[in-house]
């Protein structure tokens, strides 16, 4: 693996403008979706700077004993890191935890099976199959998972050298019609056999189609981890 870096820049000015693009994308969505505020720009602001942490060290999030790490990635997206604010969310960042490795009802453990059962497919399959495993119903963590799948799915891109996937004002409202059918779709379900493949193939389509290589820092280490 590569050492490649997130232009933290790029991504809050994308973010910045699709803030104030959003009223009028999300009059047009026939699911409203919450307000972009402030504080959820600058949670997922702070969510990207520990992704490329991540990636700067050279850390495994799936591998077997980081699994923390993706509940502190959801616990940035709705708290941020003050811990005055994680001392108000105390109860429900625990029964996130519980819920997050609860396999009965589609926990990581599933996750990360499904991801090493398919090492072998695009990283934009495995990126876009962790997302849809993550957003489907039971979903893996009580709030948060599309934002959460999003720095999940930036990682697994930039790891092995491609754009991290980022809402913004020109790619929003083709990501949020797809990604409404996925959470309405129960992973459990048999249903779920012959739609969920459809999904990822999709999801995967868009992820390599809306890739934008200058939220990649072109200069980072290349020496490989």
């Amino acid at each position: 693996m590569y050492a490649h870096r997130l232009r933290l820049e790029r991504i809050e000015a994308e973010l910045r403008t699709l803030q104030e693009a959003f009223p009028e994308i999300n009059a047009r969505l026939r699911t409203r979706r919450d307000r972009l505020s402030d504080r959820v720009v600058s949670n997922m602001l702070e969510g990207y700077a520990f992704v490329d942490r991540l990636l700067a060290e050279r850390v495994d999030l799936l591998e077997m004993g980081r699994s923390g790490l993706l509940v502190e990635l959801n616990h940035l997206v709705l708290c941020g890191s003050d811990a005055d604010e994680r001392r108000r969310a105390h109860r429900h960042i625990q029964a996130t935890e519980a819920a997050f490795y609860d396999d009965g009802r589609g926990g990581i453990g599933a996750i990360m099976g499904w991801y090493e059962r398919n090492r072998g497919g695009t990283v934009w399959r495995r990126a876009a199959g962790v997302n849809v495993r993550l957003l489907s119903e039971p979903q893996l963590f009580l709030e948060g998972n599309h934002r959460t799948g999003a720095l999940l799915m930036s990682y697994l891109l930039a790891r092995e050298g491609h754009p991290p996937f980022v809402l913004t004002a020109a790619n929003a409202e083709a990501y949020f019609a797809p990604s409404t059918l996925i959470r309405l779709t129960n992973k459990t379900s048999f249903r779920a056999l012959w739609r969920m493949p459809r999904l990822i193939a999709a999801l995967a389509h868009y992820l390599e189609d809306v890739a934008d290589p200058t939220l990649l820092d072109p200069a980072a280490d290349p020496s490989p981890g």
